[in-house]
């Protein structure tokens, strides 16, 4: 299994490793105990696992860790092809062929005679070329396993490639100042039976799906703010952990204002 070196980034240098990568799996498939055990249903839980945290390197900008989770990511594709070739199902060449031949018709102002100056136009007509090959319906393509805040943004985003779509930020404002109100008429009662709470629940979607909306439409990516305020959260409270613990202080034992001095202090914190 020796492959000649070759100019880092060449397209032969990756043609190369990419062969290597299939070479080795064909060994632990063949010669591994755990990799020979492996099924697309054992491996789909890992999948996403891998997914989430090729996510995380890449909010955090860290390339080499960016580079290790791709790698992984991209093993476990090309294992599901190998799967699905030992049932005779596909290859790996037919799931790269019929990419690239989905790539092509979705791209006719680039291999055809269609014309899209701009990236809105791009994705007006992929959407119409969606609708050719079969789907009934331009939101078919949103998976429904998807985490809700990202298929919120799915759905507004392919409604958007039909022309369904606010005509300026004002007005989705306003939106989202409706629906706060209406979602504050819900809980701003003495006492919430189980009828308001459902209520409540209701309109909270609602707010989140106009905010979800305002966002998209000022492209602000809301799921790539959440994960950043969360980053950001854990850090300074792990800071005001720390703290504390140096001071020989246990939260549970502080009040809220003596954990607002370490938490104002991490603010300050790079």
């Amino acid at each position: 299994m020796e492959h000649p070196a070759a100019p880092a980034y060449s397209r032969q240098a990756q043609l190369d490793a990419f062969n290597r990568l299939l070479d080795i799996l064909d060994d632990l498939r063949e010669k591994c105990p755990w990799d020979r055990k492996q099924t697309m249903e054992t491996l789909r839980h890992l999948t996403i696992e891998e997914t989430y945290e090729l996510s995380e390197a890449i909010l955090t900008q860290d390339m080499p860790e960016i580079k290790k989770e791709l790698g992984d990511v991209l093993l476990h594709l090309v294992f599901y092809a190998k799967i699905a070739s030992e049932k005779g199902a596909f290859d790996l060449a037919e799931v790269l062929n019929a990419q690239c031949d989905k790539l092509v018709f979705r791209h006719p102002h680039i291999y055809g005679d269609a014309k899209a100056e701009t990236e809105e136009e791009v994705k007006q007509n992929w959407e119409s070329l969606k609708l050719k090959e079969g789907n009934k319906s331009v939101l078919e393509g949103v998976p429904s396993s998807l985490p809700s805040m990202v298929k919120a943004m799915r759905i507004q985003e392919k409604a958007r490639g039909v022309g369904f779509d606010w005509d300026e930020p004002s007005k989705v404002w306003e939106k989202v100042e409706e629906e706060l109100a209406e979602f504050k008429a819900e809980f701003d009662k003495p006492h919430l039976t189980p009828e308001d709470k459902a209520h409540a629940t209701a309109e909270l979607g609602d707010v989140f799906f106009s905010l979800i909306n305002f966002a998209r439409f000022l492209d602000l990516n809301p799921e790539e703010a959440l994960a950043k305020t969360n980053q950001k959260f854990i850090k300074r409270f792990q800071y005001l952990e720390k703290a504390a613990a140096a001071q020989g202080k246990k939260l549970s034992e502080m009040t809220l204002a003596e954990m607002d001095v370490y938490w104002e202090q991490a603010k300050t914190q790079p």
